[in-house]
């Protein structure tokens, strides 16, 4: 049997994953960060339904060695688990978690969190912390080429997972508290030659530029940390930029600090930009926008619409029309919430001046971490919520009136929690069409997590809780169908798969991966 089962593997790695296949979304297979491009995050599969969840039960385990925390969203193809450490690939089995084959990147000195692979014909690529896209071949794990796509002497870094496309992977860079001049960059995915380049913070010359007051540019931020999305039919890409640095204080930096806490809307041929949306214009509050921008087909006040739902850390949900950038609503997902009285007609916060970081401290909410941030909402197409962990927080913000120093993670100043006022993580659905709450499931809870969340066909919500559960819920009401504790801290994305004709669900914790499936009485 186990022959068999690594036979029908190895038939599995010598096939190829189109860009066909990944465009038509998570079936059995689950074949990027957020399962389809549009990052709805929902598959159809349906063994695992509302009425049998409770009868979930751990299939097997996979410990890896020396993990920093592990944060990455597995990808499966054909019965073959890819996940990542840093600086390391793995290869399961996905049915057994039995190891097919693993590479470690020995070069790199510069260990961070990774978010996963992307997955194009016979490779998988990954980036590592020093920010080298590597491609290997997925069969074996042999290193075909690595590309260094940014300097780590400048302060440049690289966790996330990359996003396969047509011929190309496209790239972001972490590194924006430290500086850095942020870009989203498309590799060729033959050769790892750069195809095309786009900087988040413009130069002295470029549109955007004249709203930096007297920064130097070069040393910016709006770093692109985290994995965007695509619409195929538009050939848009839809990537969110961080905030600008220095975070805490905009003494140098008058003015909206284009393109920083932004979705870029990109077009994938040409690198240039179609238009941009921003959410906190001159932030001072480390609220990046690397919340995932959700695309979605639906109805808007009677109109079908191309849409992007955007759960923001400032503590506003979004609706953009896509395929312009039109704002058509913000409205709060938070209670906590004394930055601002609502959102303006054309997209801008109403910010109250008083509440800004000061040399004596003020409360401001939501908290650094934000209201949301970039654990993975989802959406289930029949009860048309969006499911969004969700931070109700505050915090003191100050200045220091000390200049930023490069390189070294200098803000500008600091935060600490308010005393006596703990945080608390819900998980809200959201109705896009109000921007109101449909349900919330409280989570009891230190406020550490970063789990995101997923939906099927079988009408369940998996979910992490603030416990270190992973949850299963119905999507409809939020009832608590059935939990499992993994002991650990959860800072990963559920996700789900069919091998072997059995459907499973994997979350990564800790330093464990952990895969479930119903439970089957011995024969």
């Amino acid at each position: 049997m186990k022959q068999l089962l690594f036979l029908t593997a190895a038939i599995a790695l010598n096939a190829q994953v189109k860009h066909e296949d990944i465009a038509a979304g998570p079936g059995k297979n689950w074949l990027t960060y957020h399962g389809d491009f549009g990052a709805m995050r929902h598959s159809p599969l349906k063994q695992i339904t509302r009425a049998n969840a409770g009868n979930l039960v751990a299939k097997w385990t996979y410990h890896v060695d020396n993990a920093l925390k592990l944060e990455a969203t597995p990808i499966v193809y054909e019965g073959v688990m890819y996940l990542t450490n840093s600086n390391e690939v793995v290869a399961l089995d996905a049915r057994t978690g039995r190891r097919i084959w693993r590479y470690l990147d020995a070069h790199s000195q510069i260990r961070r969190v990774n978010r996963g692979v992307a997955i194009l014909g016979d490779r998988v690529f990954f980036v590592t912390g020093d920010a080298h896209l590597v491609a290997l071949h997925r069969s074996t794990g042999a290193l075909l080429w690595s590309k260094r796509y940014a300097d780590p002497s400048k302060g440049y870094v690289a966790t996330l997972a990359p996003l396969a496309l047509k011929d190309r992977v496209v790239v972001g860079v972490g590194g924006g508290d430290s500086g850095v001049r942020g870009f989203v960059a498309a590799m060729s995915a033959s050769t790892g030659e750069e195809l095309w380049r786009f900087y988040t913070v413009p130069l002295p010359s470029e549109f955007g530029a004249d709203t930096w007051g007297k920064l130097n540019t070069d040393w910016g931020g709006a770093a692109t940390w985290m994995h965007g999305t695509y619409d195929p039919e538009l050939n848009l890409l839809y990537w969110p930029t961080g905030n600008p640095w220095p975070d805490l204080t905009k003494e140098e930096r008058q003015g909206d600090n284009l393109f920083s806490c932004s979705v870029l809307a990109i077009d994938v041929a040409t690198g240039k930009r179609k238009w941009h949306f921003q959410f906190t214009p001159g932030d001072t509050r480390d609220w990046d926008a690397q919340s995932i921008p959700v695309l979605i087909n639906g109805d808007y006040k009677g109109k079908p619409r191309k849409l992007l739902l955007h759960p923001n850390r400032n503590g506003f949900f979004y609706v953009l029309d896509r395929v312009t950038g039109e704002f058509l609503s913000g409205t709060p997902f938070v209670d906590r919430l004394n930055w601002a009285t609502g959102i303006g007609k054309d997209g801008r916060p109403l910010e109250i001046p008083k509440i800004q970081p000061n040399a004596v401290g003020i409360k401001n909410c939501p908290s650094l971490r934000g209201a949301s941030n970039w654990m993975s909402p989802s959406f289930h197409p029949k009860t048309q919520l969006l499911y969004v962990p969700t931070l109700e927080q505050c915090d003191i913000y100050s200045t220091s009136g000390l200049p930023a120093a490069k390189l070294v993670g200098s803000m500008g100043g600091g935060v600490d929690p308010v005393p006596g006022e703990p945080g608390q993580f819900f998980l809200r659905a959201i109705d896009y069409k109000t921007g109101k709450k449909a349900w919330e499931y409280p989570m009891p809870g230190p406020g550490k997590m970063w789990g995101g969340t997923l939906t099927t066909a079988g009408d369940v919500l998996f979910a992490a809780d603030d416990d270190g559960n992973l949850l299963a819920l119905d999507p409809f009401n939020g009832k608590h169908l059935w939990h499992y504790s993994t002991g650990q801290n959860l800072t990963a994305s559920p996700m789900t798969f069919e091998a072997g004709g059995k459907q499973f669900v994997t979350i990564l914790a800790g330093t464990e991966v952990y895969t479930f499936g119903l439970f089957e009485p011995a024969k």
